[in-house]
C-alpha cells in the first residue's frame, strides 16, 4: 500500500474532473449541515481530520454518482474513493458552491463565517440551526428567544445559515469567500472603509485563514492495482468495522454489491418508490428486510455467505413483503408517516408476516395484526433492550408458524400489562413512542388546530399550517419554577399549526385559553384532552394540570388502541 498526500483543493479538483469516483459499495452521502460546519471549523483550526483511502485500478468496477456534479473521467484508469466520501463531498460542495444531491433532491449547504468570532474555541451547547426534516414532528419555535440564540451564535466561528444572520455585516457566506480571493466585498459590507480601521487587519487575516482550508493536506493510503474488487471490498469492510465508522447495514451493502454487481441502483429504485408512497426510509431497513427474507433472522453477520441466487430471490420477495407492510400500516393502522413509527423494525415484522401467510389473511387475523402493530408501536417494542434480538424473536415466532396472537403474547411478556396507565406517561417527552401514539389518537378523535380549525395532519402545506408540538404552558413561563424535564412532560404538549403556535408565543394558558374558547368554544381543547378547569391553568397548579391531563390522555389512548 502506497502513501501519498494531497491538498483539499487538489482532491476537490479530482472530484470535479471525474478523476476520483465512488464505488458501488459506498453508502450514500448522509451528513447534515451541522456536521459540515464542524468539519470546516476543525480544518480552520488545523485539527486532525483523518486519512483518505483510495484504490487505483484498471478493472471495470460498478460505480455510483457522487452527490456533487462531476465531469466524465478523462483517464483510462479509475481512482476509487473508499474512505473519506462524507468529508470530500462536503468540502467539494462548500468550496465549489454546489448543492448536494440527497435522495434525488438538491440540498444546498449554506454556512456562514463569523468575522468577529472569539480567538479561543468556545464550547457551547449544540444549537439545532436547521429546520426539522419533513419526517419530524416540528418543535415549539417559541421556546428560545432570539437574544438567547444570538448570544450562542456570537461564540461560534461557523454556523448553518439563517436569514437573520445573513443580514448581519460580520457574518459572511463561506462559499462566497471561496469563490474569490478579493477581501474588499466582505470588508466593505462590514463597514470598513479605511486601512487603519482596527478591524481591517483582523478580518483580512481571518478571511485568508478561511481560504487556507483549500491548502489543508490530507494523508492518503492508496491500495495496489493488483488487488481484485472482492479483496478491496474485504479491506473496505475490515477498515470500517475496526474504526466503527459505518453501521452494519453499510458494511452489509458493500458485501452484497460485491457479489451482486450493479444492485445498488435496484435497491435505490425501490427506496424511491417507497418514498413516493410517503415513507422515506433509510436503505438499511430494506437491506435488513432482505436478510430477514433470505435467512429468517435480521442480523447482517451471515450476509457474506449468501449466494447471488439467494440474494436476488429474497430481494424480490422482500419487496412484495415491504409493499404489504406499508399498505397495512397506512390503510389498516392509520400510520401514514415514518415519523409516527417508534421503530421501522415494525415494517420488517409485518412484511415477514404477510409473506409467511402468502398474503391470505382473515378479517380476524387482520384485526389482531392491527392491534399488535399499534400496541408494539405505542409500547416501543423494538426500543427496549437489543432491538435486533427482539426482532429476531418475532421473526422466529412467525417462521415457526405463529401469528398475531403469538406476537401479542410475546409483547405482553415483555411489557406486562398492555393498557396505558397515567403513571406510564409521567416523565415521558416528545421522543417517547407514546407521543407518536398520542398524535394518532388525537387525530382519530377529530383534533383540530385551535384557530384555523384544520384537522391536525402531518402533511399540511405552508409554514403557517405545518404541524408543530406546542407546550401548553410555554417553557419560558415555566423555566424559573420548573425543570426542563417537567416542562417537556408529554402532558404539557399539544398539536397545533405553526401560525397558531407563534401567535401564542410565551403567553401562559390562563391568558390565551379564554380568547380562543370565546371565539371557537372548548371542543378543540377537549379533543386533545386538555383540562377545562380554569383553576388548573395557573402556574402554581401546573403539576395538578399534568396529573389531570395524563389521566385523560391514558383513557383516550386505551380507547384508540382497544385496550380499554
Amino acid at each position: 500500500m502506497a502513501k501519498a498526500e494531497a491538498s483539499v483543493q487538489e482532491l476537490v479538483g479530482m472530484i470535479e474532473r471525474g478523476e476520483l469516483r465512488l464505488p458501488e459499495m459506498q453508502r450514500r452521502y448522509v451528513w447534515k449541515s451541522t456536521r459540515v460546519r464542524d468539519l470546516l471549523d476543525s480544518l480552520y483550526r488545523g485539527y486532525p481530520s483523518g486519512a483518505i483511502l483510495l484504490w487505483e485500478t484498471d478493472e471495470t468496477v460498478p460505480l455510483q454518482e457522487f452527490s456533487v456534479p462531476q465531469q466524465n473521467n478523462p483517464y483510462q484508469s479509475t481512482r476509487l474513493l473508499l474512505d473519506g466520501q462524507q468529508r470530500l463531498t462536503s468540502l467539494s460542495a462548500v468550496i465549489r458552491g454546489e448543492p448536494v444531491s440527497v435522495r434525488g433532491r438538491l440540498k444546498p449547504i449554506e454556512l456562514l463565517f463569523n468575522l468577529e468570532h472569539p480567538d479561543q474555541l468556545a464550547f457551547v451547547t449544540e444549537v439545532d440551526e436547521e429546520s426539522n426534516d419533513d419526517e419530524d414532528l416540528a418543535g415549539d419555535e417559541a421556546d428560545s428567544t432570539d437574544d438567547e440564540l444570538q448570544r450562542r451564535f456570537d461564540k461560534m466561528t461557523f454556523v448553518v445559515a439563517t436569514r437573520k444572520l445573513e443580514q448581519l455585516p460580520h457574518w459572511v457566506k463561506v462559499s462566497e469567500v471561496f469563490s474569490t480571493d478579493e477581501d474588499a466585498p466582505f470588508l466593505e459590507r462590514a463597514g470598513i472603509e479605511k486601512v487603519n480601521d482596527p478591524r481591517f487587519k483582523r478580518y483580512s487575516q481571518r478571511l485568508a485563514r478561511l481560504r487556507g482550508i483549500r491548502n489543508y493536506i490530507y494523508r492518503m493510503d492508496v491500495l495496489e492495482r493488483s488487488l481484485s474488487y472482492d479483496e478491496v471490498t474485504e479491506i473496505f469492510v475490515r477498515v470500517n468495522s475496526l474504526g466503527a465508522k459505518l453501521r452494519s447495514s453499510d458494511l452489509a451493502l458493500a458485501q452484497i454489491t460485491a457479489k451482486w454487481r450493479n444492485s445498488l441502483k435496484t435497491f435505490q429504485a425501490f427506496q424511491h418508490q417507497c418514498m413516493q408512497a410517503g415513507f422515506e426510509l433509510d436503505l438499511g431497513i430494506y437491506l435488513k428486510n432482505l436478510v430477514a427474507f433470505a435467512t429468517g433472522q435480521s442480523r447482517f453477520l451471515t450476509v457474506g455467505n449468501l449466494s447471488l441466487d439467494t440474494l436476488q430471490s429474497a430481494w424480490k420477495a422482500s419487496c412484495e413483503g415491504m409493499e404489504f407492510a406499508l399498505n397495512f400500516l397506512k390503510s389498516n393502522a392509520g400510520i401514514d408517516s415514518p415519523a409516527l413509527l417508534s421503530s421501522p423494525f415494525i415494517l420488517v415484522t409485518l412484511a415477514y408476516y404477510g409473506h409467511k401467510r402468502d398474503y391470505h389473511i382473515s378479517p380476524e387475523e387482520s384485526d389482531q395484526l392491527r392491534f399488535w402493530a399499534l400496541l408494539a408501536n405505542a409500547k416501543g417494542r423494538y426500543s427496549r433492550g437489543s432491538s435486533e434480538t427482539l426482532l429476531d424473536q418475532d421473526l422466529t415466532t412467525l417462521k415457526q408458524g405463529g401469528g398475531a396472537t403469538e406476537l401479542i403474547d410475546r409483547l405482553r411478556l415483555q411489557v406486562g400489562r398492555l393498557d396505558i396507565t397515567a403513571d406510564e406517561l409521567e416523565g415521558r417527552n416528545q421522543r417517547s413512542a407514546l407521543f407518536k401514539t398520542m398524535f394518532l389518537a388525537f387525530r382519530e378523535s377529530g383534533a383540530k388546530d385551535w384557530r384555523s380549525n384544520l384537522a391536525i395532519s402531518m402533511d399540511h402545506a405552508g409554514t403557517q399550517h405545518r404541524l408543530q408540538f406546542h407546550h401548553v404552558f410555554p417553557k419560558a413561563v415555566l423555566k424559573s419554577t420548573y425543570t426542563v424535564r417537567e416542562a417537556d412532560d408529554i402532558a404539557n404538549l399539544a398539536f397545533i399549526g405553526g401560525k397558531t403556535n407563534r401567535s401564542i408565543s410565551d403567553k401562559p394558558p390562563a391568558n390565551y385559553f379564554p380568547s380562543i374558547i370565546e371565539k371557537a368554544g372548548d371542543t378543540a381543547f377537549k379533543k386533545q384532552c386538555i383540562p377545562m378547569d380554569d383553576a388548573l391553568w395557573q402556574l402554581d397548579r401546573y403539576k395538578e394540570f399534568l396529573a389531570d391531563r395524563r389521566k385523560q390522555i391514558s383513557e383516550r389512548l386505551n380507547e384508540f388502541l382497544g385496550t380499554k
